[in-house]
Formats: structure tokens, sequence, C-alpha cells
């Protein structure tokens, strides 16, 4: 677990991926891993879709996957069906981190709180500003002038955790949805690595107590923010 990250010093922390997507989040942190440029080791890769790219992803680099997608029947998995499988291949992994990385669903209050590790999601937008979905269209549409990706802790209340860390961008007047979505896309490839390096090194902490302290002093400050220009 993360409380105590004196107990990392000497090995990789273990992370758990949970992903609905392509995986670009995943790759990048399968690059870092490969490379050495991050002390972790990816454990395992859970994917509520059987179509998404991700799989392929993590079974090149040899990571084990469950795909938690549909029952025996053909029939789309139900989200209880789907956080009691979740719950005990995570079990068996035993993670330190969980990570959400481009994962879309719901998770409910009962599993968020079972989980074996702590639980940060990517979440493409300033928060507390934009919750939830279409990010990029609403703030486009609202004639915004920044915008980023944030990495917050997952609770029950959709994107509401505390936000541990952030990446900002200036939003350009021929800025489209689509646009907007690459431009911040190159920022989380950035900004997950950078945060998980932080986790793995102490440079934060999910221990509530610890993470009540972080907010309270200088340095460093929540959330951290990430200054890149894209």
């Amino acid at each position: 677990m993360l409380a105590n990250n004196t107990s990392h010093a000497n090995k990789p922390l273990r992370i758990a991926v949970l992903v609905s997507g392509s995986g670009s989040n995943l790759q990048v942190l399968i690059d870092a891993m490969q490379a050495g440029a991050l002390p972790i080791e990816i454990v395992g890769v859970i994917s509520n879709r059987e179509d998404a790219y991700a799989i392929t992803r993590a079974k090149d680099a040899d990571i084990p996957v469950a795909v938690l997608s549909h029952v025996a029947s053909g029939k789309r998995m139900g989200i209880k069906t789907f956080e009691s499988h979740a719950s005990a291949q995570l079990t068996t992994w035993q993670p330190d981190l969980i990570v959400l990385a481009g994962f879309m669903r719901v998770l409910s209050a009962g599993f968020i709180d079972n989980t074996p590790a702590p639980m940060i999601n990517l979440h493409p937008a300033l928060l507390p500003a934009y919750k939830g979905l279409d990010t990029h269209q609403r703030v486009i549409q609202a004639g915004e002038r920044q915008h980023g990706c944030s990495i917050h802790v997952v609770t029950a209340e959709l994107d509401a955790g505390a936000v541990l860390t952030q990446a900002w961008l200036e939003v350009h007047q021929k800025d489209t949805a689509d646009s907007l979505q690459t431009r911040v896309q190159k920022l989380e490839h950035q900004l997950l690595p950078w945060t998980i390096l932080l986790l793995a090194k102490g440079v934060l902490s999910l221990n509530n107590e610890q993470l009540l302290n972080q907010q309270r002093t200088c340095m460093p400050t929540l959330p951290l923010k990430l200054y890149l220009n894209s």
C-alpha cells in the first residue's frame, strides 16, 4: 500500500490499470516501465470492452489481461457482475496502486471502498471544473481560455476526489473539440507517468492523513501543476 512509501524503496510499485479504449496512456506506462524510466511493474490490465485496443498493447508486453465485457450468455456484463470479477482479479494481483486510464464505467462506492489498493483516475479537464463527459466540447462552448487534465483520487462521487496533479494549456481561438482532445492527450501522456513517479518516490502519498498534511504545506502544494506547452 502507498500509505508507507518507504516500503517500496527497493522494489517497483505494483500497478493494475483499468481501461476501456485504445490504451494510449497504458502504452506510455508500458514504455516507461520497459525503459526503466519508472520504478513500476504493471501486474495486470482489466478491460470492460472486448474490442479495446489496450488489450493488444498489454498482451504485446506480456502483461496479464482480464476482459470483463460480457457474461457467458453473450449479454453485456452488468456493473455488479463486473465489479465482483474485477475485485477478485485485483485481489489476486495485489497491486499497490490502481490506475483508471480511459476507463468509462462508473464504479460503486462499495467497490471503491474495498479495493486492495488506492485508486487514481486521469480526467481530461481541470477539476473541479468540467466533471463528467464531453469535457473538450464543453470547454469550447463555454469560451474557456485554459484547459488541461487532472489526476485525482477516486471516490464514490464522480470526479470529486482530491486532485493530486494537473497539467494545463491555453485554448486557441481555432481549437475544436477534436484538436483540443489531441493537445490535452499529449499532456496526459506526460502527467500520468510524472504523477506515478511522485507516488513511487514518496513525494505524494494517498494515505488520507498524509494527503491532508500535504494540502497544508507549501512543498508540495496540491494539486501539483505541470506547466507544459502543447
